[in-house]
């Protein structure tokens, strides 16, 4: 019985190395090759954590008395936006020696000008005291709050293996994305001797710009229509890391009997998750 087991399994092996061998040599996929693509991809947008932190210094003329009002951070929720992206992509792959197995790795772009996200009316809850220990409530009030990604940047190695006319493949790699975080019409309010006063007067907008580092997994398959050129299909799930975006500006707003000047100071947090779709088309070289 063993012995025929071992002739069984023997048997199974030899044939699928013959299999194996056979895919291999008749095959459209070349061994190697470096490759350029464009196409689209479907993008599904969800920032995560998000919060915001504001503290006002207002000085009260003609009195001349300061004071500050600020809180702890506050946490608003953003529902996922969806958008179609313009995506570039150039990679590289070689087939591993006398197998259908592969590496490889690809740069790819996506233009995500269009995932904005925005939370309306946003309140800000604020407690302030004066000099001589005099305490106050207020609170800055914002019409929204807007997150977009702009662009996005990965770098993916990948493994996978190549079959008759196409191939599958996972990889994970990082991502650099440009992030936009936008507080828009906002006024510092403050309740002084029971009188809900506008401290800050005309309505400010603030605005962040900056590049945060993160990661991506990749899962994908090519068909190959000839021997140079094939197209790309991929799923992708990519995160964000969580960076803090801060706001500074200062006010004048005049009155009677009293004005008001100041600065206004915020920060803002939070991550973003990207899950795309994405179709190419790609030239081998």
């Amino acid at each position: 019985m063993n012995s025929l087991l071992k002739v069984f399994a023997v048997a199974i092996f030899a044939h699928s190395s013959i299999l194996n061998a056979q895919s291999v040599s008749t095959s459209i996929v070349p061994n190697s090759g470096s490759y350029i693509g464009l196409g689209f991809g479907a993008n599904s947008t969800q920032f995560n954590g998000q919060t915001i932190q504001a503290t006002g210094i207002s000085t009260v003329m003609p009195a001349g008395t300061t004071g500050n009002a600020g809180g702890p951070p506050v946490g608003f929720d953003f529902s996922s936006t969806n958008a179609i992206a313009p995506a570039i992509q150039a990679g590289y792959f070689q087939k591993l020696q006398n197998s259908s197995y592969l590496w490889g790795a690809k740069l790819s772009y996506s233009y995500m000008g269009g995932s904005t996200s925005t939370t309306n009316r946003l309140l800000i809850p604020q407690f302030g005291t004066y000099p001589n220990g005099d305490s106050f409530t207020g609170n800055a009030v914002a019409q929204s709050f807007q997150k977009t990604i702009k662009h996005q940047i990965s770098i993916i190695p990948y493994f996978g293996q190549s079959f008759d006319r196409s191939t599958i493949y996972f990889g994970v790699g990082p991502t650099i994305s440009q992030v936009n975080s936008k507080i828009n019409n906002l006024i510092g309010f403050a309740d002084l001797n029971g009188v809900r006063t506008d401290v800050s007067g005309t309505p400010q907008n603030f605005s962040d710009t900056q590049w945060v580092f993160g990661g991506t997994a990749m899962l994908g398959g090519t068909y190959f229509l000839d021997k140079s050129w094939f197209m790309d299909f991929s799923y992708s799930y990519s995160m964000t890391q969580n960076k803090t975006s801060s706001y500074f500006s200062t006010f004048n707003n005049p009155g009677t009997p009293n004005s008001y000047s100041g600065s206004l100071i915020g920060s803002s947090t939070g991550t973003a998750t990207i899950q795309t779709i994405g179709l190419t088309i790609n030239k081998l070289f």
